[in-house]
């Protein structure tokens, strides 16, 4: 049972939990198109792929599985997620599992448009969403829509382009400096597909926000509902949180993973208001909230690996002790050991 972490970057505390799942059972893989990337030390073999929208990508990928006999692959990118979605069929022949969403599901996530569309169309509240300046601008004129207002990219990621306008004059500069700018980024080329209608104009929630993992298996059925209440975020992460048991948001998860049908973990924005709780956004893969879950005792990765395995997991990686407050921290890591570049090539 080895298991490959894709897009690794920074998420070295995922390559802890699945090496502690496994239990030297198996290894624990990381692949990055940086040599340099912090999960790349401390998983137990490290690999340099090209990046994900090189020709090459997934065929390095496919290469560095069979031959390493992966058993799970886990993509922790967004940018990746709706291009393996589509490529899950060459991975199954080979052995390897990739967990990951169907590219139906991904494209509801990942489209935040189709997102606020699809959770209207479950009779859950999300933000008021515009695709156009003039759209919004009809819904302050009648009332509709009110300051201060968010401006982001319709396919967005890690707060990419994110703005707060508070008045007629910023909204206008923002929508026009995100349009532009988001021409510069790793958002580009989804972007396009949108044309004019790539930016969103939402009303910005006042409330207390939540975090939620609605868990579903590997083959999309419901499983359980983690939350925790945000205490602070940090470049749009949570930094720091609290777990917490509230019914109304267990059953909301319970809503959202019975009618989305995702794979695995589902990373959702709640914000509660006065009149009921909104939607933000919703990420089908492991987000940056899962390790406050971990942390009060869920174990995803023990429970997909189980999965993978034809087993039932045990009930207690798939419940979480309220009351567990923790907060994320910078550390360095060293670069000591030496990263496979014999997949990078591709």
């Amino acid at each position: 049972m080895n298991v490959l972490l894709t897009c690794a970057g920074r998420r070295n505390y995922l390559v802890q939990y699945f090496q502690e799942a496994l239990s030297g059972r198996g290894e624990v893989y990381s692949a990055d198109a940086s040599p340099d990337a912090p999960a790349m030390e401390e998983a137990d073999r490290a690999f340099l792929v090209p990046p994900v929208d090189a020709p090459g990508y997934f065929d390095a990928v496919l290469a560095l599985c069979r031959k390493h006999r992966v058993r799970l692959l886990i993509s922790l990118n967004d940018l990746e997620l709706s291009l393996l979605a589509r490529q899950r069929e060459r991975f199954l022949q080979v052995g390897t599992w990739p967990v990951v969403s169907s590219p139906e599901v991904i494209d509801t996530c990942w489209d935040k448009w189709k997102t606020t569309r699809f959770l209207s169309s479950c009779g859950i509240g999300s933000p008021k969403t515009y695709l156009s300046l003039l759209e919004a601008r009809r819904a302050l004129r009648s009332g509709e829509l009110h300051f201060p207002l968010v401006i982001k990219p319709r396919w967005g990621t890690a707060s990419i382009g994110i703005f707060y306008p508070e008045n007629e004059e910023e909204l206008e500069f923002a929508y026009r400096y995100s349009k532009a700018n988001i021409q510069r980024t790793i958002l580009a080329a989804a972007s396009k597909a949108g044309g004019n209608r790539s930016i969103l104009i939402q009303e910005r929630l006042q409330g207390q926000e939540h975090g939620i993992d609605v868990i579903n298996d590997l083959e999309g059925g419901y499983v359980c509902t983690f939350v925790k209440r945000k205490l602070a975020m940090r470049s749009g992460e949570t930094d720091r949180a609290v777990t917490v048991q509230h019914p109304e948001l267990e059953s909301l998860g319970r809503k959202i993973g019975e009618r989305l049908g995702h794979v695995a973990n589902l990373d959702c924005d709640v914000f509660l208001l006065e009149d009921g709780c909104r939607v933000l956004e919703l990420n089908s893969r492991f987000g940056g909230g899962y390790p406050f879950s971990h942390a009060a005792g869920a174990n995803i990765p023990a429970a997909l690996i189980a999965w993978a395995e034809r087993r039932e997991p045990d009930p207690s990686w798939l419940t979480v002790q309220p009351q567990v407050i923790a907060a994320k921290c910078d550390r360095l890591v060293l670069r000591r050991s030496k990263v496979d570049e014999s997949f990078c090539g591709y």
